[in-house]
């Protein structure tokens, strides 16, 4: 039997984080379950009390075949760098300056939804380029 996976990241605010990582990856936020129009209803409906209703938020791929990922509220915010991180494949099969320029336009692209460019890894021997990013709360990410 085959394992799934879900990817969980610790945040300040699920929702927005939520939103981020759906534009990112092209997934879309978790409908709520069926027989409810929105996830306050449905949480309402299983007695969470409305001040808690902003405890976790999740997004899936539409296609089902990445993982789905989960954010869920802690009190602290972010310290450290991150010992794990996603890469999200930006630019298969391109290489040199048009890879590059297509990780560009697409940082560019995030920046509007908060994220922000740390750093540029121009193309070597030991690696086709990148951009490190973070998320709209620090957590890095790189566009490979």
């Amino acid at each position: 039997m085959s394992a799934q996976i879900q990817i969980t990241f610790d945040c300040q605010n699920p929702a927005r984080l939520a939103r981020f990582w759906a534009q990112v990856l092209g997934y879309v936020v978790q409908p709520p379950p069926e027989g409810y129009a929105t996830w306050d209803e449905a949480l309402g409906a299983m007695g969470v009390p409305a001040g808690e209703r902003d405890r976790a938020s999740a997004v899936i791929d539409p296609r089902a075949e990445g993982p789905r990922l989960f954010f869920q509220k802690v009190p602290e915010a972010k310290i450290a760098k991150n010992r794990v991180h996603l890469d999200v494949r930006a630019a298969p099969g391109l290489t040199g300056d048009e890879r590059m320029a297509a990780l560009e336009a697409r940082a560019t692209e995030l920046t509007a939804y908060d994220a922000r460019i740390l750093r540029r890894h121009e193309p070597d021997r030991l690696s086709a380029g990148f951009i490190v990013m973070a998320d709209p709360e620090g957590n890095e990410f790189c566009l490979d």
